[in-house]
């Protein structure tokens, strides 16, 4: 390694899905919320609840266990709604629980192996975090959603404040 290159933190937010733990980059969240009701919208992907009124602004809200094809838990009081921001996209995400925010230097973090007992799609997947007892699949939201869906969104959103 070159002269002691400085090690890189992340801070992440961890939440969870089904048993399975996830961190993003505490830098795309903007705010982590209950529950709410959400307003069902037709022809919108199967992975897209609908949208909620966050304070004023229409807020598409996607279930991230249907995106990334894994089981989750009943939706009960620990369900929560992160409010992120993908390429300028205002969404927010429903998980079964948000457990903290942590610091994870570089060095704990690794590339995805092939190996890894995952049942999330390698792509949606920017690394693996390495923690005393457990591992922490670290998702690249910019991946989560495809240009497509990000432009269906978009106008979903437009369509629900003119309406």
């Amino acid at each position: 390694m070159a002269a002691k290159e400085k090690q890189k933190e992340y801070q992440l937010v961890v939440f969870a899905i089904g048993d399975e733990e996830f961190g993003v980059d505490i830098s795309q969240v903007r705010e982590i919320v209950r529950l709410i009701a959400i307003t069902y919208l037709p022809k919108a992907p199967a992975f897209i609840e609908g949208v909620v009124n966050l304070r004023g602004q229409v807020v598409a809200v996607i279930d991230l266990a249907k995106r990334l094809n894994i089981p989750s838990k009943p939706r009960g009081d620990n369900t929560r709604i992160i409010i992120v921001e993908i390429e300028g996209l205002t969404m927010g995400m429903v998980v079964d629980s948000v457990s903290e925010v942590l610091r994870l230097s570089s060095e704990n973090v690794e590339g995805v192996p092939s190996v890894i007992e995952t049942e999330v799609q390698e792509h949606f997947i920017s690394g693996v975090g390495k923690l005393q007892d457990r591992l922490l699949v670290l998702l690249d939201l910019k991946k989560i959603l495809t240009p497509d869906e990000i432009q269906h969104i978009e106008k979903t959103v437009v369509n629900q404040k003119t309406e």
